[in-house]
């Protein structure tokens, strides 16, 4: 049984290590978090893409993969694509975050059982991503995945509690994110080939 959709987002990403081409980079990344999400029992991997990326979406995703098509690449046009396939409940998670451990993902969906949305900040500043039960909340705010915070998130609801804090996790979007990366954990492979 289905318990949610967890999409990985594909976001705009703007720098790449020296000598490595940013699309390269991006599509690495993307391959990385789409790859963690895929065996995880339970939930149905996606994909989120505007039309431009579509291309990138198909060449990542495994044949289990949902891919949402959406106007503007946000973290609540991904969670509206989930609810429109017929979910109660869906997890975002930016594509820049190729060495997200898994169980980031379980604590991200956990809340659901008693809150209507709960948000994961980036180490780095921003949104890692979010959760939400579907249909989404009318009060739920457009979420800011580069200076959000769980604070902005809370601040429209009609109670503070109803959006959790989840754990959070870095994101590569420059040079200083590269040293959070940890070569003792698995997966990441796409990623890791392009640094060495």
């Amino acid at each position: 049984m289905t318990v949610a959709a967890v999409i990985a987002l594909l976001v705009p990403v703007s720098w790449s290590p020296p000598g490595t081409d940013v699309d390269a980079w991006r599509s690495a990344m993307a391959e990385d978090l789409v790859d963690l999400l895929t065996p995880l029992p339970r939930v149905q991997p996606a994909i989120a893409a505007i039309a431009a990326d579509l291309a990138l979406a198909a060449k990542i995703a495994w044949p289990s993969t949902r891919i949402y098509e959406v106007e503007t690449p946000t973290i609540r046009a991904a969670l509206a694509a989930a609810g429109a396939d017929g979910h109660d409940k869906a997890a975002v998670v930016l594509a820049d975050a190729p060495d997200l451990p898994a169980m980031l993902i379980g604590k991200l969906l956990r809340p659901l059982s008693t809150r209507e949305l709960a948000v994961a900040p980036a180490h780095d500043g921003g949104l890692l991503g979010a959760a939400a039960r579907l249909p989404l909340p009318e009060w739920m705010p457009e979420l800011d995945a580069e200076n959000g915070d769980v604070v902005s998130a809370r601040r429209p609801a009609p109670e503070p509690t109803m959006v959790a804090a989840a754990p959070g996790w870095h994101r590569l979007r420059g040079p200083a994110d590269l040293r959070r990366l940890d070569p003792g954990l698995d997966g990441w492979e796409a990623t890791r080939a392009l640094l060495t």
